[in-house]
């Protein structure tokens, strides 16, 4: 891959990530720092998958374990705009990353509020940045707000998150919309196009045994951290393993080939009983015009060609 991107003269695409850490997380991270076609300015944090201080905690031991010491981690949202804190502890473990072995780490998360990262660094750079959410929402719906006009700075903005079929923190929803739908409606509404990339997408994903066998070659960072992620996650067979769902949204801002994305016009449900989080997906716009670009498909041989071809680099560099 960094021939290819070296051959082309292609820039690598500047992006912030906000997300949640969280197995599937540190999975997407680690794809992010390796590959040479992605530019982290930095990371953001949300509470989520655990709580805030745990996702904090592990973006800033994945930092120093992979090797990016000089890419701000920004805490922000501790819970959702309106509602109680969910979590996923019961997937991701207690402390968010299954039975991960990373130090702790010995740098300090940056100054100031997520959300005001978020502005500040697409406002600095007006079409530059592109910003990917793979948590729940709610620092994106905070910098929204607080300061409108990131709609128009942001280069793209995309996420992990939503189903246009079945959810999976309820029937109905999936976890990162559901965990503050308040918030995620803000987000779609903004006036952006906004690239689901959901579950109908990142179930496809599915770490079976010969990619968790690749896995176990990559020394340190396969013993330490993507096998014993991987295998906490969900059980592995020859044909089946659990999705790791955030490396998608990841993956497709390296190569959005590696997605099919059809235009479609997608609110989310906040008031519902037993639909709260939905996202309710229309791809019959007639004279709408569409809010986002909906994930429908993976090419998934080559999906984990580029993701294992990029850990095996990040596995040369930190050695072990």
């Amino acid at each position: 891959m960094w021939g290819i991107v070296q051959a082309t003269g292609v820039a690598p695409k500047k992006i912030i990530i906000d997300c949640d850490p969280g197995i599937d997380d540190a999975l997407a991270l680690t794809l992010a720092h390796g590959s040479p076609a992605l530019d982290i300015l930095g990371i953001t944090t949300v509470g989520g998958n655990v709580d805030l201080g745990h996702t904090t905690g592990n973006a800033l031991r994945l930092r120093e374990f992979l090797g990016f010491p000089g890419i701000p981690i920004t805490a922000g949202s501790a819970g959702a705009l309106l509602r109680t804190p969910v979590n996923a502890a019961g997937v991701h473990g207690e402390h968010g990353l299954g039975e991960a072995r990373l130090p702790e780490a010995t740098l300090p998360p940056a100054e100031g509020h997520a959300a005001d990262f978020i502005i500040d660094t697409l406002r600095a750079a007006p079409g530059e940045v592109t910003l990917v959410a793979i948590g729940p929402l709610t620092n994106v719906a905070l910098a929204l707000l607080k300061e409108p006009r990131i709609v128009e700075w942001a280069r793209e903005f995309a996420i992990l998150g939503g189903s246009y079929t079945r959810g999976n923190h309820s029937p109905a929803a999936e976890f990162n919309i559901a965990a503050d739908p308040e918030a995620a409606a803000i987000v779609f509404d903004a006036g952006w196009t906004v690239t689901m990339i959901g579950l109908d997408v990142s179930r496809q994903a599915l770490a079976v045994g010969e990619v968790v066998d690749r896995m176990r070659t990559m020394g340190r960072l396969g013993a330490d951290l993507l096998v014993p992620c991987v295998e906490f996650y969900g059980m592995v067979t020859a044909t089946e393993g659990p999705a790791i769902h955030d490396a998608c949204a990841i993956a497709y801002l390296i190569d959005p080939s590696l997605v099919t994305v059809d235009p479609a016009v997608v609110q989310v449900e906040t008031a519902g009983r037993f639909t709260s989080g939905m996202t309710v997906t229309d791809f019959v716009l007639g004279d709408r015009a569409p809010n986002a670009l909906v994930g429908t498909s993976l090419d998934v041989p080559r999906f984990w060609d580029l993701v294992l071809e990029v850990y095996e680099d990040v596995a040369r560099r930190i050695g072990g």
